[in-house]
């Protein structure tokens, strides 16, 4: 009963963005073939429907914006054009009062805004669907940018989320297409990305471990600047980190004015992708111009500034290993490559006929190569062999679509800033040095190095496991059978070495004997 007015709401806008028309259009049920007839009694949508679909979101408020958001990367699921029209949602929420926001980290924190800072500055720098940030300075000196989580945030959240849970199972059940769309996945999966950007402490975690990864001890830390974590200012509602100074990376000839090297800085950015992706397996998913800046300090101009750590995407040695072999084998065009890997790695099915997949990848990377190279788009090519996947029934994982994401935001930024970015010729180059690291002599190394400390664990051990092995109930009698089988057969072998010693030493006698006479 308490959901009733959200329901009346929101019918409200589907009705006036004609957003009926774009659901029961696609249902095969008498009743929504009825509804679709009445509705279609009404005015005619005079806006693409993809568009009707964004300002719909728009009105419903942040949440189902952030929802447009997610569905958005979602392109194995939704076609093109809705999927172009809502990445162009934007974040833009009014700030919630600045008292309130004071409580909030006072009863976060234990202390008073008053006593936890030297300053605060009580106009919120920014404000989003689920937080806003404000400065302030810390009593010894150092300048901070301090994130709140919206009040009573969670409560809303969880409202919207179970009338989208109730929209999706009706999806799944009466659409034709429903249950390939998978709309309860992928709400549960908006859920989690949620309900993770909920927790500024995980944020917080993972701004900390992103620092670790591009710290100056690295040998990566004129790559990508990444603020300082203050932990005793933090908790799940209140997040505070080191203030970073630059301008927005979209703001291309602000940066041109300042001396940076907008060629260069194209680069750097897909080596920072790269390098998140293919070394640490730990990479930022939310690299969107808003959350990247460019630093305009003399002393570290034109480095990358990374902000906004609420979405990341973590790789396995499978997957990293995966995508490194696929990159190199587009770059070197072998598609029966491409296909085989598909079918190792148990995304498809193993009864896919390895030469049909390998057309189909033809299909969808050839025509790319046809052109010069600074005008191929790797995502493109990613997410059209997602699409063309579809009838080999792949199962796209989770991970590798925040990747395809993610690596369409590097690939478009980077061609903001140099329009004769070339991807592939600057990717390829990294991919190779890491393949020959992971399968030469210093991988080899490498890895034995990393499983030393495992083995020298394990090995001293190796006498006490085996014997509790052979002691289990199920395994005793097998074992003892085996054992005497062995046993036997070493009795007859040592009878029949004896046998032969036996024979060559009368043979060998009687040869002395001959050639003494």
């Amino acid at each position: 009963m308490m959901s009733l007015p959200r329901l009346a709401r929101i019918a409200m806008v589907v009705w006036r963005y004609r957003l009926d028309e774009l659901v029961l259009s696609g249902i095969n049920h008498p009743m929504a073939v009825r509804l679709l007839w009445l509705a279609r009694l009404g005015s005619t949508p005079k806006m693409p429907r993809g568009q009707r679909l964004r300002l719909a979101l728009e009105s419903l408020g942040p949440i189902f914006v952030k929802f447009g958001q997610v569905l958005s990367t979602r392109r194995d699921l939704i076609p093109p054009d809705i999927a172009d029209e809502l990445t162009l949602l934007q974040d833009r929420v009014a700030p919630f009062p600045s008292a309130v926001a004071a409580a909030c980290i006072e009863e976060a924190l234990g202390q008073p805004t008053s006593t936890l800072f030297a300053q605060f500055e009580t106009d919120p720098v920014a404000s989003a669907s689920v937080a806003q940030v404000h400065f302030a300075v810390l009593h010894d000196g150092r300048h901070v940018a301090v994130k709140v989580l919206r009040p009573a945030i969670l409560d809303v959240i969880d409202k919207d989320l179970s009338l989208m849970r109730v929209l999706a199972k009706l999806i799944e059940r009466l659409a034709p297409d429903g249950k390939r769309l998978k709309p309860r996945e992928v709400v549960g999966e908006f859920d989690k990305h949620l309900h993770d950007e909920l927790d500024l402490l995980r944020e917080a975690a993972n701004c900390s471990q992103l620092r670790r990864n591009f710290a100056a001890d690295t040998g990566r830390g004129e790559l990508l600047w990444v603020p300082e974590v203050m932990w005793d200012y933090c908790a799940s509602t209140v997040f505070t980190m080191e203030r970073m100074y630059g301008v927005p990376v979209s703001q291309v000839d602000r940066l041109r004015s300042l001396g940076v090297d907008i060629p260069t800085l194209a680069r750097t950015g897909v080596e920072i992708f790269f390098t998140q992706v293919f070394t640490d397996g730990f990479f930022h998913a939310d690299m969107h111009p808003g959350n990247i800046y460019v630093s305009d300090r003399p002393e570290t101009l034109g480095r990358y500034i990374a902000l906004d750590f609420g979405i990341v995407g973590s790789l396995s040695e499978f997957d990293k290993n995966y995508l490194a072999q696929n990159f190199l084998a587009f770059f070197q065009r072998d598609y029966r490559r491409v296909a085989r890997l598909h079918i190792e790695s148990g995304w498809v099915p193993s009864t896919t006929r390895e030469e049909e997949l390998e057309g189909a990848v033809r299909a969808v990377c050839e025509p790319y190569f046809d052109r010069p190279l600074a005008e191929i788009s790797l995502g493109q090519v990613l997410l059209r062999l997602f699409q063309t996947s579809r009838r080999f029934n792949v199962e796209i994982q989770p991970q590798l679509v925040l990747l395809q994401k993610t690596l369409l935001n590097v690939e478009g930024l980077g061609r903001q800033l140099d329009p004769q970015l070339d991807l592939w010729k600057t990717a390829k180059p990294y991919l190779e040095n890491w393949m020959h690291e992971r399968v030469g002599l210093r991988g080899i190394r490498k890895k034995l190095t990393q499983e030393a400390g495992q083995w020298a664990q394990w090995i001293p051990e190796f006498p006490r496991l085996m014997h509790a092995q052979l002691n289990r109930p199920d395994l005793s009698a097998s074992v003892l059978f085996e054992l005497q089988r062995t046993r036997q057969a070493r009795e007859q072998g040592n009878r029949l070495l004896m046998v032969l010693i036996g024979v060559a030493a009368v043979a060998l006698a009687v040869a002395l004997w001959t050639l003494m006479r």
